[in-house]
């Protein structure tokens, strides 16, 4: 008789940090304070954050958003997203009269100030990121005359500079750390001069997400992302976490995206969540996951976040002491 080989213990693997950066927290909480203060409606110009279920909730609030500022009435409140505008999108919206909140994650003006200063110091400036995401369309909008965006790998052979010694790169704050540094590296290969961002342009927390996912994916069988498909962070956690180890991986905006399939064969799930969702759609799947056995949950930490940012200067000089 054949002896029958113990099953490994059912247990979920519950990264630390994940979910809500102090970014993404300051522009919902944005959001929130202008309908409490001043009623809705606001508008919203683009997605607050990228997250389904945070824009849903908004949006049954009273927000309502908009894809351009001339949708918006004039004279009407608007609050800009996370994720940054041009200087053209300001301009429009005085043109219009409106009234504005300028959510924009402090971290991503870090970037746009860098812009600003290279092209005043006349730099030919590499932007490392996505084609089409907001924020890229936004730090590009600050010196258009002199960013160049790099996505790909053949974008890197199309860049032309007018002096190799006065070139500088810049990156979407939402990247793979390792993948930015790819690109990075195939652009030193063609401008040895090149120079790196004064300070680090990946924020914090994603970078933190990063590293947790990490830490566990070799362990794992089965990651489960929370987040949103335009949501380029938590995309990016997905191809981390199989880059790490994870034998595989998939990207969910609620529990009931869950196909059972995905379970066949699994004893240790994985499970985090990009910067712009709530803790509550992480909690979720977890009860999801332990009404089918995985009930044993161990937390991987692997950094503790204390960083706060203040609300938005217009808001704050109006809310109620």
């Amino acid at each position: 008789m054949t002896e029958q080989t113990p099953s490994k213990p059912k247990r979920v693997l519950l990264a630390k940090p994940r979910g809500y950066c102090a970014g993404v927290d300051r522009a919902v909480v944005t959001v929130e304070k202008a309908l409490e203060t001043y009623g809705p409606p606001v508008y919203v110009r683009k997605e607050i954050v990228h997250n389904r279920h945070v824009v849903e909730t908004l949006q049954e609030r009273g927000a309502i958003f908009v894809d351009e500022t001339d949708e918006v009435p004039e004279g009407a409140l608007v609050v800009f997203s996370a994720h940054g505008v041009a200087p053209v999108v300001h301009e429009q919206a005085e043109q219009r009269g409106l009234r504005t909140i300028d959510a924009t994650c402090p971290l991503v003006t870090k970037v746009h100030m860098e812009a600003k200063r290279f092209a005043r110091e006349d730099y030919d400036i590499l932007l490392i990121g996505h084609e089409g995401h907001e924020e890229v369309e936004g730090t590009a909008g600050e010196a258009p005359e002199h960013i160049q965006l790099v996505d790909t790998a053949e974008d890197v052979d199309k860049v032309e500079v007018r002096d190799p010694s006065k070139v500088i790169w810049l990156s979407q704050t939402t990247l793979s750390v390792d993948e930015t540094m790819v690109r990075v590296n195939q652009l030193r290969d063609r401008f040895p001069e090149m120079q790196d961002p004064p300070s680090d342009d990946i924020c914090y927390a994603t970078q933190n997400r990063q590293v947790a996912v990490k830490a566990m994916a070799p362990e794992c069988d089965l990651v489960l992302v929370v987040g949103s498909t335009n949501s380029s962070n938590s995309k990016r956690l997905v191809e981390v976490a199989l880059q790490a180890g994870a034998r595989a991986s998939h990207l969910i905006d609620y529990a009931r995206e869950i196909d059972e399939s995905w379970l066949s064969g699994v004893d240790t799930v994985g499970v985090t969540s990009g910067a712009s969702v709530p803790d509550i759609l992480v909690m979720e799947v977890l009860a999801y996951l332990a009404e089918r056995g995985w009930g044993e949950v161990e937390e991987i930490t692997t950094a503790n976040e204390k960083i706060a940012f203040a609300l938005p200067r217009e808001l704050r000089k109006d809310l109620v002491r």
